[in-house]
């Protein structure tokens, strides 16, 4: 998948899951992602998915998940968490991430390779 933000282009593997058969469905797609604590950009989708949230313990710069069923979360920083979300890939290379998605809200396109 493609995740497009402004002028920066990122590659994401994602996991082979009834979560990523349903969002790739939805692509491409075009979201205006908030700002939360300083490691996330996050969206509440139109639609709910299928979830199987999980505790990963440590969220990984790239990771992209989704949590409950509908909010779906990129995340641009390494932390340890106690919530649970449902994996949906992680981007392959993330340098330069935090610095294409800024401090404040920001628009992602979402695109199937």
């Amino acid at each position: 998948m493609k995740i497009i933000i402004g002028d920066a282009v990122f590659t994401a593997i994602l996991n082979n899951n009834a979560t990523v058969k349903a969002f790739k469905a939805k692509l491409p797609i075009t979201l205006k992602m908030k700002e939360l604590n300083g490691n996330e950009k996050y969206v509440e989708l139109p639609e709910n998915l299928p979830n199987n949230g999980v505790n990963p313990g440590t969220i990984q710069t790239g990771d992209i998940m989704l949590y409950g069923s509908n909010i779906l979360v990129l995340f641009y920083k390494s932390f340890s968490t106690s919530y649970s979300y449902t994996r949906i890939g992680r981007i392959e290379n993330s340098t330069g991430l935090s610095k294409a998605l800024g401090a404040a809200n920001v628009t992602i396109t979402f695109e199937a390779d």
